[in-house]
């Protein structure tokens, strides 16, 4: 059996921090994984931003339901789930990401909580566990399952080693010259080739 493990922001749906940070003008609130891979650091980076302005989840869910799947995803998506059982492996929120998982038909997805107070304030986040798509993949491949895994950024990077095929996907020409050893395209047409190819399957 294979299993086909996609990232989500930056793959299927668009970045919310950076689609929040041109919402309210926040310059620093575009930092992504793709610019720092330490995901502790970068996630109180953002807690602290949010509280200095003043800025709850309330504000960011609202940014969140104008936003759509990226062109093409919900098609790429459905023809992946026509030949590979099917797993998101993100490091957002699921207070963030429920209302696009409905604009791509509810994929089942993996990823990590948010402590909210009374009045709307993200007061901390909850990780699922450390190196969380890693041990995933890990997990499925002790369930006897064949991993292809596809990501853009650098906390995807050991998803992608611990798989039996890694590819990257729009990823920037940094995390790109970095870890040469994955393929690298930038349209879905192209990633559903990749996927052919490291699939044992006839297509």
């Amino acid at each position: 059996m294979e299993l086909a493990c996609l990232d989500l922001e930056g793959v299927l749906i668009p970045e919310i921090w950076i689609a929040f940070a041109e919402k309210t003008g926040i310059e620093a609130l575009k930092a992504t994984t793709r610019d720092i891979p330490d995901y502790d650091v970068l996630m109180k980076q953002r807690l602290r931003i949010l509280d200095e302005h003043g800025y709850g989840l309330p504000a960011i869910q609202e940014v969140i339901g104008e936003l759509d799947p990226l062109e093409g995803a919900a098609d790429f998506l459905n023809w992946l789930r026509e030949h590979f059982q099917v797993v998101i492996l993100s490091d957002t929120f699921y207070e963030f990401a429920m209302p696009l998982m409905a604009k791509l038909g509810f994929p089942t997805l993996l990823c990590h909580k948010l402590e909210v107070d009374d009045s709307g304030k993200i007061t901390n986040y909850l990780l699922r566990q450390r190196d969380p798509k890693r041990q995933s993949v890990r997990a499925f491949q002790l369930l006897n399952y064949r991993v292809i895994a596809s990501g853009d950024s650098y906390n995807d990077t050991t998803m992608l080693a611990q798989a039996e095929k890694g590819i990257l996907f729009k990823s920037p020409q940094n995390v790109i010259d970095e870890f040469p050893q994955y393929p690298a395209v930038h349209t879905y047409e192209e990633l559903k080739e990749e996927f052919k190819n490291a699939s044992l399957k006839q297509f």
